[in-house]
């Protein structure tokens, strides 16, 4: 299927699910991240904040345990810059103020900036994913020309409530590929997949 079939099925298949569901594989997922990554060699972690009328992964917890458990770690989130069309990374804690933008997506009124060089993990939102490592987002290419800012080893990690599909057919070759991505039962690091303990 290609992307735009793929977004309309899976923004539908999002709506389908109920809260029982939602939050039981958000926990899932939310587990496996820290089940994976070794946060304590991390600096800086970029991760969105959930746009929750699209249903997708509420990260909150995943910011809290940070903030709690790892200090080392500096927690960022995107804002898009409309003058240049790319998304910034700024900083993020407890006590950051967050406004919606035209879109109704939170972001920080602040100025804050890290470089996209030295983040060393970024949480990719997606709607699916393939067994490539392709992903589908909702059409704008923003984190697509983030993750090609980012240095060769930074991790880009993708959250997604379903498994793989087999291929998205209209992958392109500037669609920055995942090198894990995380689902409530397995991680998915391309091309191997470990299953998650439950």
């Amino acid at each position: 299927m290609t992307k735009s079939e793929l977004r309309r099925s899976y923004l539908a298949k999002r709506q389908l699910l109920n809260i029982d569901e939602y939050e039981k594989s958000n926990a899932q997922i939310v587990a496996g991240f820290f089940q994976l990554f070794d946060l304590s060699k991390i600096k800086i972690l970029h991760c969105f904040v959930a746009i929750e009328r699209f249903g997708e992964i509420d990260t909150r917890p995943i910011f809290q345990r940070v903030w709690s458990k790892f200090p080392n770690v500096e927690t960022v989130v995107p804002r898009i810059n409309h003058g240049t069309n790319e998304l910034e990374s700024l900083r993020y804690g407890p006590d950051t103020e967050l406004a919606f933008n035209r879109w109704q997506i939170r972001e920080p009124v602040h100025q804050d900036r890290v470089e996209a060089a030295e983040i060393d993990i970024v949480l990719v939102p997606l709607l699916c994913f393939d067994l490539g490592g392709h992903r589908v987002g909702y059409g704008k290419g923003y984190y697509d020309r983030l993750l090609a800012r980012c240095r060769p080893d930074c991790q880009k990690v993708g959250l997604s409530t379903f498994p793989p599909i087999d291929e998205i057919t209209d992958a392109h070759k500037s669609d920055i590929r995942l090198d894990t991505c995380i689902t409530p039962t397995n991680v998915f690091n391309f091309p191997s997949t470990i299953t998650l303990p439950q």
